[in-house]
């Protein structure tokens, strides 16, 4: 019983402490900050920050369904104009690609961000290889809602290399 009541003390001096962080600095709105996200890659494996797992309570809209549905045709337009003005005249170089991915992927991910559609979990995958007259197949298989969830997807091709990018967008109740 003891145990219990100290640990309930502890969780509400965390919470007291949380609160009385400094706020946000004058003049900056929330919609001034980036979102936090995470990028990983199977190159660099990084343990998750600790910050990281602290929740935030939020109070239920009890919205179920989303008020403005993603705009695919907009987003399919920015994989065109992305991958396009980044790989079109890229000659296949390993390391090049390696670096390509991340930097199209993070710019497609800004982006269609900045569209600022409200409540979509995005998902963002690129893949670049070398064309050399192998077939390759990708496959990518998620449970979701098809009324709210969507996926855009473009490829591009040139002399030496492929390009494919994905945005998945999932609505989250």
């Amino acid at each position: 019983m003891a145990e219990r009541h100290s640990r309930k003390q502890e969780a509400w001096r965390l919470e007291q402490s949380a609160e009385s962080s400094p706020r946000e600095p004058q003049g900056q709105n929330r919609e001034d900050k980036a979102s936090v996200s995470t990028v990983s890659h199977v190159d660099e494996p990084s343990p998750r920050d600790e910050a990281s797992g602290l929740t935030v309570r939020m109070e239920n809209t009890y919205q179920l369904g989303p008020t403005r549905h993603f705009p695919v045709a907009t987003v399919n337009r920015i994989l065109k104009d992305v991958l396009t003005a980044y790989l079109q005249e890229a000659e296949y170089d390993p390391e090049f690609c390696r670096e390509m991915t991340k930097t199209v992927s993070e710019v497609i991910k800004a982006k269609v961000k900045e569209l600022m559609i409200p409540r979509y979990k995005l998902i963002v995958t690129v893949y670049i290889g070398q064309r050399d007259g192998q077939s390759i197949l990708i496959g990518s298989r998620c449970l979701w809602n098809p009324k709210s969830d969507t996926v855009s997807s473009y490829a591009l091709r040139n002399s030496t290399l492929f390009a494919l990018a994905n945005v998945y967008a999932v609505y989250f109740e």
